[in-house]
């Protein structure tokens, strides 16, 4: 029985360990692939062609590279900054949720420069619609970030069920974002760029930085407040 015991002890051990290193692995590529699919976009808008090249540039930096990052700084598996105190991890998340707004109202800027200057209507897609939708979710999260940076802006008992709101809404906010880009990549002007097999691969891109960012917000953080609320 000891030997027995002993041997599930082990197995246990094993699948722990398997479980940690598969963490940390989807960790690093959901990084490796923020930075990929911002840097491919970014190059296949050849800045500086058009005004609309600046658009799709800049909303790659602003979701897939800044709002992923910003989320993926508290992550216990895949941190850059692991070492980081909770309050100086809270602060390098404001810095890059606000250069994802500087980027994302830059390129709002530059595609409706870019409709009205060839006079073309606004709103006519599901990717301009749901793109305004996550700009107003987004507003809402830094108002609430807000508050939670500085709490005596509200009252004591309003900050812990605040923090789950955001952490919730910031959730939906970030898949909202990514909708917006993903449905970017089926647009005529990305289409027409790029095969199949390529077009695939950038969807897979996306889907894993948001699948580990999904993970990350429900088992560390929802799974434990939701009892609270």
């Amino acid at each position: 029985m000891n030997q027995a015991g002993a041997g599930k002890g082990a197995a246990r051990r094993r699948c722990g360990g398997l479980y940690l290193y598969l963490r940390k692995a989807a960790g690093a590529t959901a990084h490796l692939s923020a930075l990929a699919i911002s840097v491919y976009v970014g190059v296949l808008s050849r800045l500086g062609t058009s005004r609309f090249s600046w658009h799709p540039a800049c909303m790659s930096v602003a979701v897939c590279f800044c709002m992923t990052e910003a989320i993926l700084t508290f992550s216990k598996d895949s941190s850059p900054f692991f070492c980081c105190t909770v309050q100086a991890k809270v602060r390098l998340h404001w810095v890059m949720q606000v250069l994802a707004t500087i980027f994302g109202s830059i390129g709002l800027v530059f595609i409706v420069s870019s409709k009205n200057i060839s006079e073309s209507p606004h709103l006519t897609s599901w990717h301009s619609i749901l793109g305004i939708g996550t700009a107003i979710a987004v507003g809402g999260q830094l108002l609430c970030g807000l508050c939670l940076l500085f709490p005596q802006l509200i009252n004591t008992y309003s900050v812990a069920r605040l923090r789950l709101y955001h952490a919730t809404c910031g959730l939906l906010a970030y898949l909202m974002a990514m909708a917006t880009v993903m449905l970017g990549l089926c647009s005529d002007w990305f289409t027409s760029q790029v095969n199949t097999v390529v077009w695939y691969l950038c969807i897979i891109t996306l889907l894993i930085p948001a699948l580990v960012i999904m993970n990350q917000v429900n088992s560390g953080y929802l799974s434990k407040k939701k009892i609270e609320v």
